[in-house]
C-alpha cells in the first residue's frame, strides 16, 4: 500500500487548546494510505482541533501524488485565497488527462470481453484456466490483464473508488501472481472502505489476514509492515460494523498481532482498551490488555489505558474518576471513537461502580454518587435502571441507604465460548510455530 510517512503540518502545529495533547492521526497516518488519511484531517477540521491553514497544507500535501488534480486546484485555491493554480498543476492536469486516455485505450478489450455475459459464465475458479481461455478464445493476454490492474489503480488514485473495486475483483479473477494479487486486494479493502462499505471490506480484512499469516515465505520484517499495516486499516471497519469490536478484540489479541502492536504501532493500546471497555461481555481478556498496557507504559499512555490501569490494577477510584473525565475529550477529538463517546462514558462508569462494589460489598449509596460524580437521585435512578436492565446483580437498601452487590457469575455458554476462543488463538500460535521452525 501507499504509506505516507505524515508528521504532517498538523503534527507540527502548536494545538491551540488541550484537544491536540493525545490526538494521533500523525501516528496512524504512517500507517495509511493517502487516501485514508483524507477523512481524519476532514474531521480534524470540523472539530477545530489545529488552525483551518494547516489541515488545508496537510490535504494539498496528500493530493500531491495522487490523480486528484482539480481537487488539488480547489484547495490551492482556498487556502491562497486566488484562482490562479501553479503551472506544475497544470502540467500534472495534462499528464493525467494524457495517461487516462492511453489507459482507456489499452484495457478496453478487456473490459468490453468482461461486459459479455456469455464470457463471465465460461470463467471458473481455476485463474490458470481463466488465462487461457481468454487468450485462445478471445485474444486477451497478459498485457492486457496488466492494463487493467493499472487502469484500476488509476481509478483509485482519481478518487474514483466504486470503479477501482470493482476492476481490482475482475483483475483478481485472472491474477496468478500472489503478491500482486495480495496488492489488488489492498487496494480494494481502500477502495471498500472510502465507499463506507464496511460489509465488504470486512471480508476484504479477512482475506488479507489469511494471506499475510499463510505467506511462510515472506521476510518476517514484512509480515510485520504488513500486519501493522492492516491493525490500521482495520480500525475503519471495527468502529463501524455490527460486529466490529469482536473483530477488533480477536484481531488486536491474537498473538502475531500483538507482537505487531508492541514493536510498531503501541498507541493502538488506545483502540484495544476502548474496545474492552465497549464491550463488557469479553471481559475474559481484561486481564490479559491490561497486562499489556502496563508493559508498553513506558513506550505510551493515554487517559484511556491510564483509566484501566487505575481501576483495575492499582483501585485508585479517584484517580479512575479523574481519568474518565480526560477520556471525554480524549475520545471526542478520535476519529475512530468519537461516535462511541457516549456508550463507553457509560460502561467505564458501569465498571468502576462494579469495581467499587465487588471490593466493599455493601456501601453507602451518597458515598457511591460522589464516586460516580452524581447527585444522589440521579445515582439511585442510574443504578435502579441497570438492575432492572439485568445488567448488575445487586440491590437496593432503601431504609440502610446501601446498595448491596451479588456475584456476577458468567454463564456456561459463555465460558464455553470464551474457551473455544483462546484454544483457536493458541492452536493458530502453535502452528506459525511449528511451520517456522520447519522453515528454519
Amino acid at each position: 500500500p501507499d504509506t505516507l510517512q505524515l508528521t504532517c503540518t498538523c503534527g507540527r502545529a502548536a494545538a491551540s487548546s488541550s484537544m491536540a495533547a493525545h490526538e494521533l492521526s500523525p501516528q496512524l497516518a504512517k500507517f495509511l494510505d493517502r487516501h485514508l488519511v483524507f477523512p481524519l484531517l476532514e474531521f480534524l477540521q470540523e472539530k477545530g482541533v489545529y488552525d483551518e491553514a494547516d489541515i488545508m497544507r496537510a490535504k494539498l500535501a496528500l493530493l500531491t501524488n495522487t490523480n486528484m488534480v482539480d481537487f488539488a486546484a480547489d484547495i490551492h485555491k482556498s487556502l491562497h485565497g486566488s484562482d490562479e493554480v501553479p503551472q506544475a498543476m497544470r502540467e500534472r492536469r495534462g499528464i493525467v488527462v494524457a495517461r487516462l486516455r492511453k489507459l482507456q485505450a489499452d484495457v478496453d478489450p478487456i473490459i468490453k470481453c468482461f461486459e459479455n455475459p456469455n464470457v463471465l459464465r465460461s470463467l471458473r475458479q481455476d485463474k490458470a484456466f481463466n488465462a487461457q481461455y481468454l487468450q485462445e478464445e478471445h485474444s486477451i493476454g497478459p498485457e492486457h490483464v496488466e492494463a487493467l490492474y493499472q487502469f484500476a489503480k488509476f481509478q483509485f488514485e482519481c478518487g474514483n473508488y466504486s470503479t477501482a473495486a470493482e476492476l481490482l475483483t475482475s483483475y483478481r479473477s485472472l491474477c496468478t501472481n500472489t503478491e500482486r494479487n495480495t496488492s489488488a486486494l489492498w487496494g480494494k479493502l481502500g477502495a471498500d472502505i472510502l465507499m463506507q462499505n464496511f460489509e465488504a471490506a470486512r471480508d476484504d480484512i479477512n482475506k488479507l489476514k489469511e494471506a499475510i499469516d499463510n505467506n511462510t515465505f515472506s521476510a518476517p520484517l514484512v509480515q510485520l509492515q504488513q500486519r501493522t499495516w492492516l491493525l490500521h486499516w482495520s480500525l475503519f471497519v471495527f468502529f463501524n460494523h455490527e460486529k466490529g469490536k469482536d473483530d477488533l478484540i480477536d484481531l488486536f489479541m491474537s498473538p502475531p498481532y500483538l507482537a505487531a502492536i508492541q514493536i510498531n504501532a503501541q498507541h493502538l493500546l488506545r483502540y484495544l482498551a476502548a474496545a474492552v471497555v465497549l464491550h463488557k461481555k469479553r471481559r475474559n481478556v481484561l486481564k490479559d490488555s491490561i497486562r499489556t498496557i502496563q508493559q508498553e507504559a513506558y513506550e505510551y499512555s493515554d487517559p484511556v489505558t491510564q483509566f484501566l490501569e487505575c481501576l483495575f490494577v492499582h483501585y485508585d477510584f479517584d484517580g479512575a474518576q479523574q481519568q474518565l473525565k480526560e477520556c471525554e475529550q480524549v475520545i471526542e477529538t478520535d476519529f475512530f471513537l468519537a461516535l462511541c463517546k457516549d456508550e463507553f462514558v457509560e460502561n467505564a462508569r458501569l465498571y468502576i461502580f462494579e469495581t467499587y462494589c465487588r471490593i466493599h460489598q455493601t456501601i453507602d449509596t451518597k458515598q457511591l454518587a460522589e464516586r460516580l460524580n452524581m447527585d444522589l437521585e440521579a445515582a439511585e435512578k442510574w443504578i435502579t435502571n441497570l438492575i432492572l436492565n439485568a445488567r448488575l446483580n445487586a440491590k437496593i437498601d432503601s431504609k440502610a441507604g446501601a446498595v448491596i452487590m451479588g456475584t456476577q457469575a458468567q454463564s456456561a455458554h459463555d465460558q464455553l465460548i470464551e474457551r473455544s476462543r483462546q484454544l483457536s488463538v493458541r492452536t493458530f500460535a502453535l502452528a506459525n510455530t511449528v511451520v517456522g521452525t520447519g522453515k528454519v
